[in-house]
């Protein structure tokens, strides 16, 4: 899915884009996480009294948070970024080939220009001789 938004540059959804916006979400997310930590450790200190509506919503994120130590959630994260990282290895794998398969390519054609040149300069001799 990622090339396919990148060959829609036309379109509004585009990669950069999307990345952009998430950046913009993490960064609004942070900075509410900050206020919570701020206003939990004010409350610690005694300098600002507890509001219960606030541990409340609290307890429920929390509440909604995934364990994370269970076994089956790590083995299924470790299994999608290993297939991930299988799929970003073949590319680079592809790509390589892809590029060396060029070169060579190259280097022939090189090659057959470069006779093509001395064969041309031979004929050009010996008719030049006669």
């Amino acid at each position: 899915h990622l090339l396919r938004d990148i060959r829609d540059i036309g379109q509004a959804g585009t990669l950069s884009s999307r990345i952009q916006q998430q950046l913009g979400s993490l960064k609004g997310l942070k900075s509410h996480l900050e206020e919570i930590r701020d206003y939990l450790g004010l409350v610690v200190e005694g300098k600002l009294p507890i509001n219960h509506q606030i541990s409340y919503q609290l307890q429920n994120v929390f509440n909604l948070l995934p364990n994370l130590d269970l076994n089956e959630f790590v083995k299924s994260l470790t299994m999608k970024t290993s297939d991930s990282m299988l799929v970003v290895y073949l590319a680079s794998v592809i790509r390589a080939t892809i590029a060396l398969h060029n070169l060579i390519n190259n280097m022939l054609d090189n090659q057959a220009s470069e006779e093509g040149e001395k064969k041309k300069e031979k004929k050009k001799e010996q008719s030049e001789d006669q």
